[in-house]
């Protein structure tokens, strides 16, 4: 007969946990020189109609919960109304209805862009939100047809992922064309 064979036994709970602590203390992240490489950017990607899109993340403030709103009388009818969010009054704008002239359909739960305007941030009603994405110059194509329209004067460039196409949407522009800037009617 030969010798015994040891018997695997389960690691100690506090030994695995030591182990867990060495290994984190180990790592090092990513270096932000790699994270913000020239040729790469990132960006708050969701759909507009048929269209996604992205917009840059130092214009998107937050995403938040569509809030309760207040109809403002004599404005566009893109123009949903106004929302307080902590105290703070925002317009909200259904951006398929300006971009489009089609009203998106709101559902409850939805969620919705604050971006950065000067003179007062507003709020985007977008028809889908995707989160963070991630592009390089190897994904940047001409500008397709697709955004023609109105989309065609705020959408900068476009990256391609997959057999995606995504227009970024240049949210400073948008925010700076006249007829975003009349809200009355």
């Amino acid at each position: 007969m030969g010798t015994p064979k040891a018997e695997a036994r389960a690691p100690d709970p506090f030994e695995l946990l030591l182990d867990y602590e060495r290994r984190s203390l180990a790592h090092q992240p990513g270096r932000p020189e790699l994270v913000e490489a020239p040729g790469h950017w990132r960006g708050v990607g969701f759909r507009v109609g048929r269209h996604r899109l992205v917009g840059a993340f130092g214009d998107v403030l937050e995403i938040i919960n569509l809030p309760p709103l207040t109809p403002v009388p004599g404005a566009q009818p893109w123009m949903l109304g106004l929302a307080n969010v902590r105290g703070s009054l925002y317009g909200v704008v259904d951006l398929k209805q300006f971009l489009e002239g089609e009203r998106s359909a709101v559902n409850e739960g939805q969620r919705v862009l604050l971006v950065r305007q000067p003179g007062g941030n507003v709020i985007l009603l977008v028809d889908e939100l995707y989160g963070q994405r991630a592009f390089n110059d190897a994904h940047l194509v001409e500008r397709p047809e697709q955004f023609d329209g109105r989309y065609a004067s705020v959408v900068s460039r476009a990256y391609r992922l997959g057999d995606t196409t995504w227009g970024v949407l240049d949210i400073p522009l948008l925010c700076r064309t006249p007829e975003f800037r009349q809200a009355a009617a």
